[in-house]
């Protein structure tokens, strides 16, 4: 009977004893391989851009007065010289854009005046003698003489009136021409209709000197 309970308590004890073993070795194990486990950083890896902004150095810190921050700028605009050197060359660039513009290279157009199709919508119009041309003008010399003699007050509105009325008239009439023509020389432009003949009037109405880009062709010339 002894010896059967020293034997059952040596067994009891070896199987305590592999138990904590097991158990150590799990702990250690689960100690020694928590570290070696990576979270998630959270956030979207940086550019490298931003990367190399973030190790160029530290920034300057703000003006404490107006007279720093007014030199600030100065020395980043740089000195009186290179300053009037930049603002000729900027308007050296702007006239050479304007003028090319006003001469029709199709680069610099506004993008209402692109295109082989506006192009000759504009030399119809200044191939043609339009009466809506001459509203702007008369309309002008109509007001001044209002502003003289009061009187006229009546007959000035009522040829206004008349005015109005030959160039919506016209204004019909040569929105129909300019579609038929567009219509014979690009059959497959879908630039036609009611956006064609507004263009066609606006130019109509204007100036001949002032209309832009400047015309190519003269009055009267076969387009």
């Amino acid at each position: 009977m002894k010896l059967f309970r020293r034997g059952e308590s040596s067994t009891t004890d070896a199987t305590a004893e592999s138990t904590v073993v097991t158990d150590g070795g799990s702990a250690a194990g689960s100690t020694r391989t928590a570290p070696t486990a990576t979270a998630g950083k959270g956030r979207p890896t940086p550019k490298r851009r931003d990367a190399q902004g973030k190790r160029r150095g530290p920034v300057a810190p703000a003006p404490l007065t107006a007279k720093e921050a007014r030199a600030r700028r100065k020395a980043v605009r740089g000195n009186k010289e290179e300053r009037k050197a930049a603002a000729a060359d900027r308007r050296a660039a702007a006239q050479d854009r304007r003028a090319r513009m006003l001469a029709g290279e199709d680069k610099y157009l506004l993008p209402r005046d692109q295109g082989p199709v506006r192009a000759f919508v504009r030399d119809i119009i200044d191939a043609r003698r339009n009466l809506v041309g001459l509203f702007m003008p008369m309309a002008l010399v109509l007001i001044l003489s209002m502003f003289v003699a009061p009187a006229l007050q009546t007959i000035v509105t009522l040829a206004m009136l008349v005015m109005m009325a030959f160039m919506i008239i016209e204004g019909f009439l040569l929105g129909r021409v300019v579609n038929n023509r567009v219509r014979e020389r690009f059959p497959d432009s879908t630039d036609t209709g009611y956006r064609l003949s507004w263009y066609a009037f606006v130019r109509a109405s204007q100036i001949r000197k002032m209309r832009a880009p400047k015309p190519r062709v003269s009055p009267g010339d076969a387009v």
